[in-house]
């Protein structure tokens, strides 16, 4: 369960982003949807290894610029 303090006089608005980033860090809609759909262990490691070859790329490509 997410406790947000809010202040007196602080705006509902400013409370209402905090939570929302609190909730956001938990990632439990991340791990929500990544569990509606089974992937194989073979795919997971495949696209994490495409993952970091595009950021290896774009990584190497700022250092050109």
């Amino acid at each position: 369960m997410l406790i947000i303090p809010v202040k007196d006089g602080e705006a509902i608005d400013r409370a209402l982003k905090k939570y929302k980033r609190k909730f956001d860090k938990t990632g439990v809609v991340r791990a929500l949807r990544s569990r509606q759909q089974f992937l194989k262990p073979s795919v997971t490691f495949r696209q994490a290894k495409l993952k970091a070859a595009y950021k290896q790329k774009n990584a190497s490509r700022e250092e050109q610029a």
